[in-house]
């Protein structure tokens, strides 16, 4: 009989044991669970080229997001998607770069002012297929990042935009410049490339809450390595997120 006692406490203390280290307390943060190869193969045919310029290579074709400070000789663009007018994302001289003909830019009104070639206009909330990819406009705006008092750096009436794109089987989600807004809710990408430098976009305690709200398989972080950003910021932003994080290098 005590044998068989001390056994029973033996078995209810493993199940508490296991109990704990699965709870996780209302409103705190699950325990970040993935495979660091399953990640790598979802970025892929990402390349990172600083602040927050991405190269696609996938489905044959060369997409550019914000491209900015660009080297000479990379590969020429089927697609260039631009989050809004400020130069170091919208620089005409970078998107001379990489245009071929052919090139097709989808941008916002004010970024199309400064472009020229095939270039299609978008608006938050707007939809569009482009040579085979499915192309989502997301709003993009600051709510608490101000150049002076009660005028945002990325106002939400002029109507700046992220990307939502389907790739190679991959959903990639592109915040553009922007804070924690409730419109990133329940996205839920594959791939979430989210600005954590603080500057002008969200800090990195303010990415890790989106990244929690987006629920990506993978969150890579951007707007560092650039103009503005300590690359620290993204190692900051790996350590903390409660979703699996990947830090791209930087492909100079």
């Amino acid at each position: 009989m005590k044998s068989n006692a001390i056994k029973a406490v033996g078995v209810l203390a493993t199940v508490l044991l296991f109990l704990v280290s699965i709870y996780v307390p209302p409103g705190g943060a699950a325990p970040k669970v993935a495979d660091n190869g399953d990640l790598k193969r979802l970025v892929a045919n990402l390349h990172w080229l600083g602040h927050d310029a991405f190269r696609i290579d996938a489905d044959g074709l060369v997409i550019y997001i914000d491209p900015f400070m660009l080297k000479p000789g990379l590969p020429k663009a089927d697609l260039i998607l631009i989050t809004h007018e400020h130069m170091d994302h919208n620089n005409p001289g970078d998107v001379a770069k990489i245009m071929k003909e052919g090139t097709i830019i989808i941008t916002v009104a004010r970024g199309a002012e400064k472009l020229s070639g095939d270039v299609r206009i978008t608006k938050p909330g707007e939809e569009m297929t482009v040579r085979g990819i499915h192309v989502r406009a997301v709003p993009a705006y600051n709510t608490n990042k101000f150049r002076s008092p009660g005028v945002p750096f990325h106002p939400r009436e002029l109507g700046y935009v992220g990307y939502l794109i389907t790739v190679g089987g991959v959903t990639i989600y592109h915040a553009g410049d922007s804070d924690f807004i409730p419109e990133m809710k329940g996205i839920k990408p594959d791939v979430a490339l989210l600005p954590v430098s603080g500057t002008y976009v969200m800090t990195v305690a303010e990415a890790v809450a989106a990244a929690a709200a987006i629920s990506p398989r993978v969150a890579v972080p951007m707007h560092v390595g650039g103009p503005v950003g300590s690359v620290s910021a993204a190692d900051d932003f790996r350590v903390q997120a409660t979703v699996p994080v990947l830090v791209l290098p930087l492909e100079k």
